[in-house]
């Protein structure tokens, strides 16, 4: 891996976390810009949900056959070895197959039942990335038997820009959102998340019907003065823009009727080299997974608490810490889930989450906080 084609790499894909491509889009780009510094020949980037580390969405270059229903069950359910669970909770969130199994890569399910056989590969490399102390985005890289496998440097290098992908991952579900709602026909004021894009100099230039609404509920003027929470959420996407930082802008404010809103903001860039900033209003508060799992499970509030520390992957005593209470709590807590769940263990209750709730969804649209947009039903 020589230094300069390194470096390139990196800030290309650096340049293209802030160009404000959808999120699939900017995991295809990014793969093949990263193939520059770290040769493959398969890979899979996905989407997950920062609140249960669990994978919503993928796209693949060199993996040609369907596969996912194979993976999720070596994933979630056989395999236990360098999970992408596991990485989240990782100081260095890049795992190297033959490392993790002192050479013997088929103690690992997905490797031996599926990648090997399937598509030829002969080694793995697979990180998490992390923004904002949340995981937005997976990567898993393959090459062939005969290929050299990953070195040391090569998973150095995947590690420095794990916090580049989370950011194209986090912009682009900002600019997936706002993109579906202004191709819209017909948008009621009433509902879906208003949606306000400014030009260069922050003038509004165009906006959903829904956004002068939720901009007065903010104490502003969709085309006068903006409420501060939205001016600060685009100050701070410029800055993005302009380098001077690496988080997307992400507020919770009190509108005027008491309702909690979320106010997003990322940059675009056009080929013309023309900047855009797209701001996005929506209802705060939980938009699937734990509620869906509450109402399913008829959990208490406190065990919906555990269930979302079980899911990112705590272990008994930090979870026992961050909630105040005592491993023995913790554990009754557990067996009052499992018997509800119908589960007997952390590794069934993660399985059926997925199953039950995500696969059903994988692929779908997500929301701006890496939640699906419509989840599906549980009556």
């Amino acid at each position: 891996m020589k230094t300069l084609r390194a470096e390139s790499a990196r800030a290309s894909i650096d340049a293209l976390a802030r160009s404000g491509l959808p999120w699939g889009e900017f995991g295809i780009e990014s793969m093949e810009i990263l193939r520059r510094a770290i040769p493959f020949e398969g890979v899979c980037f996905g989407s997950i949900d920062p609140a249960t580390d669990l994978v919503t969405g993928s796209v693949k270059i060199g993996i040609d056959a369907p596969c996912e229903v194979e993976f999720a069950h070596h994933e979630y359910v056989e395999d236990n070895i360098s999970l992408f669970t596991d990485l989240a909770n990782r100081e260095f969130p890049v795992s190297i197959l033959h490392e993790e199994t002192d050479d013997d890569p088929r103690r690992s399910s997905r490797f031996r039942d599926l990648f090997e056989p399937m598509f030829g590969f002969g080694h793995e490399m697979r990180a998490i990335a992390r923004a904002g102390g949340r995981t937005w985005g997976g990567v898993a890289l393959y090459r062939g038997h005969e290929s050299s496998g990953f070195s040391p440097a090569e998973a150095l290098f995947l590690e420095s820009i794990t916090d580049s992908l989370a950011l194209g991952v986090r912009a682009g579900l900002v600019v997936s959102v706002a993109e579906s709602q202004m191709h819209l026909d017909v948008q009621p004021a009433e509902k879906g998340p208003a949606v306000i894009v400014f030009d260069a100099d922050q003038n509004v230039i165009s906006a959903t019907p829904a956004a002068a609404r939720r901009v007065e509920e903010l104490d502003g003027d969709l085309w006068g003065e903006m409420p501060t929470s939205v001016a600060s959420a685009l100050g701070a996407a410029r800055a993005l823009l302009a380098g001077r930082s690496t988080a997307v802008p992400r507020l919770i404010v009190r509108g005027a009727g008491g309702e909690w809103f979320a106010v997003h903001a990322a940059p675009l860039t056009g080929r013309d080299g023309a900047s855009q900033t797209v701001v996005t209003i929506e209802s705060a508060g939980p938009s699937a997974l734990l509620p869906l799992v509450v109402s399913t499970f008829g959990l208490t509030a406190r065990e919906s608490e555990v269930v979302g520390a079980v899911l990112r992957g705590d272990s008994t005593t930090v979870v026992a810490k961050s909630l105040h209470m005592s491993p023995y709590t913790v554990q009754d807590h557990l067996k009052s889930i499992f018997a509800k769940a119908g589960v007997s263990s952390r590794r069934e209750l993660m399985s059926r989450v997925y199953f039950d709730h995500y696969a059903p969804q994988k692929d779908g649209r997500l929301g701006t906080d890496g939640w699906f947009a419509n989840p599906v039903s549980t009556t």
